[in-house]
């Protein structure tokens, strides 16, 4: 959602101007034509104020999960879907929400579904959460899916502050190592050379080395640092391509010990996803195709989109997953056992369970293993750098006698 600043002129022949919010031009300009205004001119607002109103329309997770939980009560007692969003839209703190809300309410009040409204704002409410609650709507089930939806939200937020929680311990203690390493080639080690220069005898060779290392680095810092910069930035460019995305995802699946973290992860969201979404009466073709959008990795999702294909031609869930080799023989199992019982969404859930105790118990023992390496890779490099440069003190009795 962006805010747009229009000039325009009423019936009268005098010229208007303001702002407006819209996914697009065309969206507002449409807005400006039902008002019967002879449009001038519609541009997007770059002024501090309209980035400002575009963050504030920025909505959390832990937002959505009390929406949606909040509305489920309101609706499950009774109260008309309007009633229950304006009682939300007041309540709520988080500005950029509640125009949002008051969006839905103007939307639904002109006619529209619930879940066509919603699906109107896709940067806050995801296609996943937009075709459960139109589910919901057509089963008369919405109370019980929004609650489906909130449980949902709840538990994959959960998954990623573990996951969040296992990366950011290692990532500031390696970043402060690397910080602390160039702070000591940089600055530190050149006070040092300074000093066995005056010394009239050959340095140990793990001191040389190092010296050297320490010029290299100051005569080329700048130039090392712009290729690392360049390369990173190249990187993230090229991850953004499709088929840079579906290589770097197909990679994470083969790293060592996080390999077999990622590939949890990403079996668990398949299947706690597609279980939600078949228990809220979602369409198979229709909840796989949500599925695969919403996978975050696109080697599930090509698997996952193989499989619709597959589906389409007569073929079950299960034998084009167990194909891809994506997913392991016991995901693929139960999925087939749970096509021939009709019981797909239980036995989902029971994946879903399952892989997130996996996750949790490898988290645990990344955390617990992570620790010590770092500190034994601290101690390495900043003890050998230290000990490379106080090698020639050790001497120093010798060097002065010579």
């Amino acid at each position: 959602m962006a805010t747009f600043r229009y000039v325009a002129k009423d019936s009268t022949g005098r010229t208007v101007t303001g702002q407006l919010d819209g996914e697009s031009e065309l969206t507002v300009v449409q807005q400006l034509r039902k008002q019967a205004l002879t449009i001038l001119s519609v541009e997007l607002d770059q002024t501090g104020a309209g980035r400002l109103k575009r963050r504030r329309r920025r909505v959390k997770a832990n937002d959505l999960v009390i929406f949606s939980r909040q509305l489920a009560t309101m609706v499950d007692a009774g109260l008309p879907l309007i009633q229950s969003l304006d009682a939300l839209r007041e309540q709520t703190e988080n500005l950029g929400f509640k125009a949002i809300l008051e969006e839905l309410i103007e939307a639904i009040e002109q006619g529209a579904g619930f879940s066509d409204a919603l699906e109107q704002h896709p940067k806050v409410f995801s296609t996943l959460f937009v075709n459960m609650v139109r589910a919901g709507e057509a089963s008369g089930m919405l109370a019980e899916i929004l609650d489906r939806v909130a449980s949902y939200l709840e538990a994959s937020a959960a998954l990623k502050r573990k996951v969040k929680a296992a990366v950011i311990y290692p990532a500031v203690v390696s970043t402060m190592a690397v910080a602390i390493t160039i702070l000591l080639m940089v600055k530190v080690i050149p006070v040092f050379e300074k000093i066995y220069e005056s010394f009239d005898s050959a340095l140990p060779l793990p001191t040389q080395v190092l010296l050297a290392i320490s010029r290299f680095m100051r005569k080329w810092f700048f130039l090392c640092g712009g290729a690392i910069v360049v390369g990173a930035v190249g990187l993230k460019m090229w991850i953004k391509t499709e088929a840079g995305r579906f290589r770097y995802d197909r990679f994470k699946f083969r790293l060592p010990v996080f390999g077999d973290l990622n590939r949890k992860i990403s079996v668990s969201r398949f299947a706690r996803t597609l279980g939600v979404l078949v228990r809220s009466g979602v369409p198979i073709l229709n909840a796989l195709g949500i599925v695969g959008k919403t996978a975050g990795n696109k080697v599930v999702e090509a698997a996952v989109n193989e499989a619709i294909e597959e589906i389409k031609r007569g073929e079950n869930i299960s034998e084009p997953l167990a194909a891809s080799q994506v997913f392991p023989p016991m995901v693929t199992r139960m999925i087939d056992v749970g096509e021939r019982s009709g019981k797909l969404d239980v036995m989902l859930e029971k994946v879903s369970d399952f892989y997130d105790d996996q996750v949790n118990a490898t988290v645990a023992g990344l955390t617990a293993l992570i620790e010590p390496l770092l500190i034994a890779f601290l101690g390495i490099v900043i003890g050998g750098i230290v000990i490379c440069m106080f090698m020639p003190l050790f001497k120093l009795s010798t060097i002065v006698a010579k």
